[in-house]
């Protein structure tokens, strides 16, 4: 596959729906799906005298996100009047802050397990807070034009965070939202829910070109409306082809043309135009007379950082040291989030073999709480349950095939044991001399299966274990396949 005659640029601008009960600015509720305009009040519906009160929280939540990406906080930041006039915006200015955000550059490191693309560090420019606007609604009642408000939204807290144009493909892009979304989710500041609104992406895209030599950038592109990951990627993809393809056909370049917003169509697969911007927009920033600036002391810093949980970065590598998982099993287990390392660390702490625990949960418990769309706790198998069960097996009292029998009973019974969930299987021990002769039986009863793996074919002798569970239930399929093979190998059959 040849390379792309191009560099696609990607700088990501990413606004996360703090997890506060309350407003940024008032005492209205953010609890999301009530009916629309009952969580206003006249501080979020901008009427004359109503005045503004700063919800501390949500200043918490952004010192915990910065200190997390390893940005500067600002000892002094203040509020600032960002002014447009919209619909859903009633107060015809949106609370913000312009010159001093609260947080200044800092990094996130992504990587890819697949080996997409090599590790990178991504780099932030600022996060800063602000208010959200209402939401607006088109077109919703059939045969008719309507547009209707919703303001429940405004005034919601929002850490928007801008990174630096690091990202060169939309798989990069990916990964990065993924990581930022699960960091966010271990700092419990956002519960990141993109179908509700709570995490949207907006994407600054261009390519780099080279021509005789030098590099030419083409017009960059604003793409808007992007509600998934799935939807960041395909749309990058997209708005790259549509790039090379204009590029190839008028060869504009930066400055050229104006800069363009766009929309993403989920359904057609298309980026569309939704304007174009002459020049950078005029907001008329202005400080806000209604607030006070917010000020932080070295010991409200040295307390956020001592309040820091262990971030997904450093709970990969100490599983992988720790336990000595691969680095992939220890990435599936962080990347579901910190109950689930929980769960796994108490299992372990319970006996459990951490390797057979760690595939347990990514082959059996994973696939049944995706099958039924269950958190662990609904699940109702403790992580002591799943320790007794994976010692079993460690220890040969059951096999692994009979095991997930056992698990299944186990989950229709929540007070049964791995014991007695054994016994009620009527699952027992075969001893060697009884395993001998039924190994005996097998390679007597399909000589072509052995004359094949005495030819080489190493896997000839897989066929022989659906026939010994047949014979005897209770046949651990692993020394059932080891015997035959000492027994072909040493001449004995």
């Amino acid at each position: 596959m040849n390379a792309a005659p191009y560099t696609l640029v990607i700088g990501l601008e990413v606004h996360v729906q703090l997890r506060t009960k309350s407003k940024l600015f008032c005492r209205c509720s953010t609890e999301f799906g009530r009916p629309p305009n009952t969580q206003v009040c006249p501080v979020c519906l901008g009427l004359p005298g109503a005045l503004p009160v700063l919800n501390k929280q949500a200043i918490d939540y952004a010192v915990r996100t910065g200190l997390a990406l390893k940005s500067e906080i600002a000892k002094f930041t203040k509020w600032d009047r960002k002014n447009y006039f919209y619909p859903d915006l009633p107060k015809g200015y949106q609370t913000s802050q312009f010159d001093l955000p609260i947080c200044s550059r800092g990094f996130l490191d992504i990587s890819d397990s697949k080996g997409a693309f090599e590790p990178k560090r991504v780099r932030f420019i600022r996060a800063h807070l602000e208010e959200d606007a209402g939401k607006s609604m088109h077109d919703e009642v059939a045969g008719k034009a309507d547009s209707r408000i919703d303001l429940n939204r405004a005034g919601t807290p929002l850490l928007e965070i801008v990174t630096e144009p690091d990202l060169r493909s939309p798989q990069e892009a990916k990964a990065f939202l993924t990581e930022l979304r699960l960091l966010l989710l271990y700092l419990d500041v956002s519960d990141c829910n993109m179908q509700e609104g709570s995490l949207r992406c907006d994407a600054n895209v261009n390519l780099h070109i080279p021509v005789d030599g030098k590099t030419v950038a083409t017009p960059i592109t604003e793409i808007k409306n992007l509600n998934s990951f799935r939807a960041v990627e395909r749309a990058l993809t997209y708005e790259a082809a549509r790039q090379w393809d204009q590029w190839s056909n008028d060869h504009i370049a930066i400055g050229g043309r104006p800069k363009q917003t766009r929309g993403w169509d989920d359904v057609q697969g298309v980026t569309t135009l939704q304007r174009e911007k002459e020049e950078a927009s005029d907001y008329r920033y202005f400080p806000c007379p209604d607030l006070v600036p917010v000020t932080l002391t070295g010991a409200d810093l040295d307390k956020a950082r001592g309040e820091l949980c262990e971030l997904p970065a450093a709970t990969r590598t100490r599983l992988v040291q720790q336990y000595e998982l691969k680095e992939y099993d220890s990435d599936v287990i962080v990347s579901q989030g910190r109950e689930l390392v929980d769960y796994f660390e108490r299992a372990v702490v319970a006996g459990g073999p951490a390797k057979r625990v760690s595939s347990w949960i990514q082959q059996d418990i994973l696939r049944l709480l995706n099958e039924r769309q269950q958190s662990l706790t609904q699940l109702g198998f403790s992580a002591e349950r799943l320790a007794d069960l994976t010692k079993a097996i460690e220890a040969g009292t059951v096999d692994t095939s009979r095991g997930k029998e056992v698990f299944a009973k186990m989950l229709d019974d929540s007070a049964l044991s791995v014991a007695a969930a054994i016994e009620a299987l009527g699952i027992k021990a075969v001893d060697d001399s009884e395993l001998m002769e039924l190994c005996h039986q097998l390679l007597a009863e399909n000589a072509k299966a052995v004359n094949e793996y005495r030819a080489g074919n190493a896997k000839a002798l897989g066929a022989l274990i659906g026939q010994a569970k047949k014979k005897n239930p209770n046949a651990d399929p692993r020394k059932v396949q080891e015997l035959c093979k000492q027994l072909i190998d040493s001449g004995a059959v």
